[in-house]
């Protein structure tokens, strides 16, 4: 597949582009590889496909020289039963993938560095949405749900996705009730994270619930694929406060490519999210994440990894300098995974 620029891509921009270590903090793709996606392959899906996924895979990361991804773990709430066999069952399907020696299953920046330098794309995991640890008789025995996939790599724990669980509400879907803040569980759950080294994802989580996580005070918090309402009031979006809190732990927010939720189809839309990051947060708490693969559409000029670049030149047109482009490209995620090792044996 020949890749033609959205926009034509400067000397400056993709030397700048080439020196980063571009890291996604969400995409879906895991949900598509474990139902027989060959992600080895170079894909060039339809316009209709592309409103639902197809939009990662492995060629597709090299050309736009990604150096690695979050595959987020998703699965169907209603019922919960069977959804913790399911996430462990993606994970089984990313593992057999990368048998292929072609990417490298990762824990750790240093991983990611690692394989980077033997021409590897990094795989690291998250979860998106706690009810994947299924409903137990005792808060231990969800506890260890978790360690058990805290084991087999992954990183984040995203507690909520679009529906209520045993850990709090959403934002908006099924169950979201504003007034309703993290459970008796969702406290231990967040603790057993700190402890552990997993990371607390904060995206789909309602406003009462976020900040209930945030007074638990689990370390460098995450919001790996989010809107921002300063710029696109919705829902889906967190407000300055929320941008504050992140920022203050020493986490990291990952800016969504949705259009539904950056308020416009286009490059513009993805950089006015981040140069509001960057007034608000600073300069250390801007990262990337795509939700490329997750049911969406993605914005114009970033359908896929390989137009990457593409973003790059935009912000450079900004005014960004390099060093703070590198740093929300993938620089900010290396500094928050070496801020939070994992501390689980696999």
């Amino acid at each position: 597949m020949t890749w033609t620029p959205s926009i034509p891509l400067s000397a400056e921009a993709a030397a700048v582009h080439a020196a980063a270590t571009p890291i996604d903090l969400h995409t879906d793709t895991i949900k598509f590889i474990s139902r027989g996606y060959d992600f080895l392959a170079e894909h060039d899906p339809s316009w209709m496909v592309k409103g639902i996924g197809g939009h990662v895979d492995l060629p597709r990361l090299r050309a736009g020289n990604m150096a690695g991804l979050f595959f987020g773990i998703w699965t169907f709430p209603k019922p919960e039963v069977g959804c913790l066999a399911e996430a462990h069952r993606q994970i089984d399907a990313l593992e057999k993938a990368a048998q292929a020696g072609a990417f490298r299953l990762c824990r750790t920046a240093d991983d990611i560095v690692t394989a980077r330098q033997q021409g590897q794309v990094a795989a690291l995991c998250g979860i998106e949405g706690a009810h994947c640890l299924e409903r137990g008789e005792r808060n231990q025995v969800v506890l260890e749900r978790l360690l058990s996939l805290g084991r087999r790599g992954v990183r984040y724990l995203g507690l909520l996705h679009f529906s209520r669980n045993a850990l709090g509400a959403p934002a908006m879907g099924w169950g979201q009730d504003a007034s309703m803040g993290l459970t008796a569980l969702g406290c231990e759950i967040v603790d057993a994270c700190r402890d552990t080294g997993i990371l607390i994802d904060l995206a789909h989580i309602n406003r009462r619930g976020f900040f209930d996580a945030v007074a638990r005070k689990p370390g460098p918090l995450l919001v790996s694929h989010t809107g921002v309402a300063g710029v696109t009031p919705h829902w889906r979006n967190i407000d300055d406060e929320q941008v504050r809190a992140v920022a203050d732990s020493g986490g990291v927010i990952g800016v969504i490519f949705a259009p539904r939720f950056l308020g416009q189809d286009g490059l513009d839309g993805v950089v006015a999210h981040l140069q509001h990051l960057l007034s608000v947060a600073g300069p250390d708490a801007v990262a990337l994440g795509s939700d490329w693969d997750g049911f969406i559409r993605p914005t114009k000029g970033l359908s896929s990894p390989t137009e990457l670049p593409n973003l790059t030149e935009a912000l450079l047109r900004a005014g960004l300098s390099a060093a703070t482009i590198h740093k929300i490209l993938g620089d900010n995620v290396l500094r928050l995974l070496r801020a939070v090792p994992p501390k689980l044996a696999a």
